[in-house]
């Protein structure tokens, strides 16, 4: 499992700038719980040597009105899922009276955590720094965020804490070869509902307010005398332990079970269409490389409208998804179970294709005949050769002259050939571009003694005439 950082501190300090330096404002989660007003983020950090989750707060401010309350309670929940706690404060501005509260907050519950001082850039680091040791804290970092400065030495120092990293697939006991599949969704999508359609037994209690369960759990089940192994997301929790407490844990237990899936089953709830919160979750699929399904659960109740506006977004919006099964289901009245599980297993078959080195060659080369690459500065980029380099997802090696120059467009074509080509469905493809390296690029053209006396007679010569 990924470690866990929480940025807090007041208003203005520079938390998003740094989670966006970490995340690369790519993953940016906004955990969408109802009855509260302000919003913390999650991404997952991979510019370093190690992964980890990253979770924004909002500022922690005096005024005790309902907003502040909500944000207050946000940062409480990101404390309590935190490995490490980072608390920010601005250089500039010195310690502030927000500060201190924040400060005297940690202390009261007893949280470790180390001191972040940003927004150093331009100032004498040590000396700006000297003012936060009062604080007390076991470490102390300068930083500056929005240039990326100290950051990779900070968290270097910060995971030399923390237990070697454990494995996605977490149960060393558990079989590699057996299909992982994860199924999410947003709360209330009816996530445990349709597991225990698949199992046909209540195996996870469920019910209609959002958050009845909590950690994700492993079940293994055979479907046609094959094993696979279902992680939800939300583990066994009943509705008379579930208070109006914020739900802990199930964002990040999601980003694991991403990690740890072959095969993603996406609960859409017909009735709610996709929202943001569901469509940041599906960038991350995509980016983990995860073979993906989408269940669009709650048809059985589904009006025409419904269904108008849901083609609509997929249309439109999420057209990048036309080569992802969309297969209408009702867990609560297990229909369309056989069709689900049928794309599943398609949907990993794809995923874990093996294409021979002379097969990618001949695709390639239909490839280039039916759609040759574009000319660069008067040259025709040239794609030479190309072979498998890994699945789950299926990632081919492509060399050639000039890839770096291939448009983004021409690569998408490659994906839509091969995939139609090799009868692909629910896998996304990776093409890694590779160009030789020239010798001379960096080396400059130094004459000899004797170019260099024939370069003078010629400019002798031409300067007599």
């Amino acid at each position: 499992m990924r470690p866990v950082i929480a940025l807090i501190g007041r208003p203005n300090v520079g938390k998003s700038t740094l989670f966006n330096f970490l995340t690369q404002s790519r993953d940016a989660l906004v955990a969408d719980y109802p009855g509260l007003t302000r919003d913390r983020k999650y991404g997952i950090s991979e510019r370093y040597s190690r992964s980890c989750v990253v979770i924004d707060t909002g500022g922690i401010v005096n005024q005790q009105n309902e907003i502040d309350l909500g944000m207050q309670s946000q940062t409480d929940t990101a404390i309590d899922e935190a490995d490490i706690v980072l608390f920010l404060v601005d250089a500039q501005d010195g310690l502030m009276p927000e500060d201190y509260t924040i400060i005297t907050m940690l202390r009261k519950r007893n949280i470790d955590f180390s001191v972040v001082v940003n927004k150093v850039d331009g100032l004498d680091a040590n000396i700006i720094a000297s003012e936060f040791y009062q604080i007390g804290a076991p470490q102390l970092f300068t930083v500056a965020a929005k240039q990326g400065r100290g950051i990779e030495s900070m968290l270097e120092s910060l995971f030399t804490q923390l237990p070697p990293p454990v494995s996605a697939t977490a149960d060393p006991e558990e079989d590699e070869s057996i299909t992982r599949i994860a199924v999410i969704g947003r709360p209330n999508a009816g996530k445990s509902t349709l597991i225990n359609a698949l199992l046909k037994e209540q195996r996870l209690v469920t019910s209609s307010v959002p958050g009845t369960t909590r950690d994700s759990v492993r079940i293994p089940f055979q479907y046609n005398k094959t094993q696979f192994i279902l992680i939800d997301t939300a583990g066994v929790r009943r509705k008379s332990k579930v208070r109006e407490r914020v739900e802990k844990f199930s964002i990040v237990q999601t980003l694991d079970a991403i990690s740890s899936a072959h095969v993603i089953i996406f609960v859409v709830d017909v009735l709610e269409g996709i929202a943001d919160q569901d469509s940041t979750l599906l960038e991350i699929v995509l980016r983990e490389g995860r073979a993906l399904v989408l269940a669009l659960n709650k048809t059985d109740s589904a009006t025409p409208d419904d269904y108008y506006a849901l083609k609509y977004a997929l249309e439109t919006r999420y057209q990048y998804l036309d080569y992802v099964d969309k297969i209408k289901i009702s867990a609560e009245k297990a229909i369309g179970m056989k069709k689900l599980m049928h794309a599943v297993v398609a949907a990993n078959r794809s995923a874990d294709i093996d294409v021979s080195t002379s097969q990618a060659n001949q695709l390639l080369a239909y490839a280039v005949e039916n759609n040759p690459p574009p000319m660069v500065r008067g040259r025709r980029i040239k794609l030479r050769y190309i072979h498998q380099g890994g699945a789950h997802p299926p990632t081919f090696v492509l060399y050639g002259t000039q890839t770096n120059q291939l448009p983004k467009s021409y690569v998408r074509y490659l994906e839509n050939f091969f995939r139609q080509q090799l009868k692909l469905v629910g896998t996304p493809i990776r093409f890694l571009l590779r160009s030789p390296e020239n010798p001379y690029a960096d080396k400059r053209n130094v004459l000899t003694p004797r170019q260099i006396r024939k370069r003078e007679r010629m400019m002798s010569h031409y300067k007599r005439k």
